[in-house]
């Protein structure tokens, strides 16, 4: 059995004393991290391997950033998302650990729609992902991506559907473009368990929103179908949201038999 976890931290550097705590409870064998918002040089790597844990990154000053912590030794494959070889945003590692390809992903959050580059950038981004997303399929391997995909899937994954109606994060194209993702043959983990529960991994720091449990579920763990066949058990653990100098959003893990 194998459990992997996704979380967006939201600063590694900011949340390490949130991040070692949960590790050393939870323990999980594999964690995608996104938003480290670090170089190489600025990540905290013997505090990480004091854990026990093997790690790879993809940095960058102030911004972005994602890793993959593992039990057992990663071989990445890609540190970067193919199809623009000009994008320079630290967004995408993808690695085998555990038997299995694992991909942490941070997708662009495409705010303010107003702004078209940002949500084009977001659209593009999103059509490289499925481009390459399928050609891991063919691969036909126990595959996760894992990550925060600044999509809201569905209006059950968000407390007031209506109120982020106009947020790239729920409009129509991009929901599409999930969609899409989903349809070439992946699982959401979280909705093969929980097909009716709203959860939610992330709730924003302004209007009270974690106090009053107004969040939306954006952090997402896909599945290949060899995968799916393994998935034992997957749930969002709600407890770090509520610490001191928390991350805005919380770990999302799944059990997989392999």
């Amino acid at each position: 059995m194998a459990t992997v976890a996704s979380w967006n931290v939201n600063s590694i550097k900011a949340r390490l004393a949130n991040v070692t705590a949960w590790v050393d409870a939870f323990k999980p064998d594999v964690l995608l991290l996104q938003e480290l918002k670090c170089q190489e040089e600025g990540f905290p790597a013997l505090e990480i391997r004091a854990l026990g844990y093997h790690y790879e990154m993809v940095g960058q000053k102030s911004y972005n950033g994602v890793a993959i912590f593992s039990t057992e030794p990663i071989e990445v494959r890609r540190r970067a998302l193919p199809g623009d070889e000009k994008d320079q945003q630290a967004r995408y590692i993808e690695a085998e650990t555990h038997g299995m390809v694992v991909a942490s992903i941070y997708l662009p959050n495409g705010n303010p729609v107003a702004n078209p580059d940002k949500f084009h950038y977001k659209l593009a981004w999103m059509q490289r992902l499925a481009a390459h997303a399928d050609e891991l399929l063919s691969e036909e391997k126990v595959l996760v991506l894992g990550g925060d995909y600044n999509v809201i899937p569905q209006p059950e994954d968000c407390y007031d559907p209506q109120a982020w109606r106009g947020d790239a994060l729920f409009r129509p194209e991009s929901r599409q473009a999930l969609r899409s993702l989903v349809n070439l043959g992946f699982t959401d983990a979280y909705r093969q368990m929980h097909p009716k529960t709203q959860g939610y991994t992330f709730w924003d720091y302004q209007g009270g929103a974690w106090q009053n449990d107004l969040g939306i579920r954006i952090d997402h763990l896909l599945l290949s179908p060899e995968a799916a066949d393994r998935l034992q058990d997957c749930n969002i653990e709600r407890d770090p949201r509520g610490k001191d100098k928390a991350s805005d959003h919380t770990p999302i893990w799944c059990k997989l038999e392999v």
